[in-house]
């Protein structure tokens, strides 16, 4: 018998200034991508983090 599939995944958030930060929440699995405005501590302000490649 197959395994079910996860209703949420694990993706990771990487920062839009080219840093190499980021960040790993959970999103359902039949939502959009997501994007927020968190804070990149290696340039020191807040920048948009987008889904990537986990």
């Amino acid at each position: 018998m197959a395994k079910n599939k996860a209703r949420t995944i694990l993706v990771r958030m990487v920062s839009s200034a080219k840093t190499g930060f980021f960040y790993q929440c959970q999103r359902p699995r039949l939502s959009e991508k997501l994007s927020a405005i968190k804070y990149d501590p290696k340039v020191k302000q807040h920048v948009l983090f987008l889904e990537g490649k986990r």
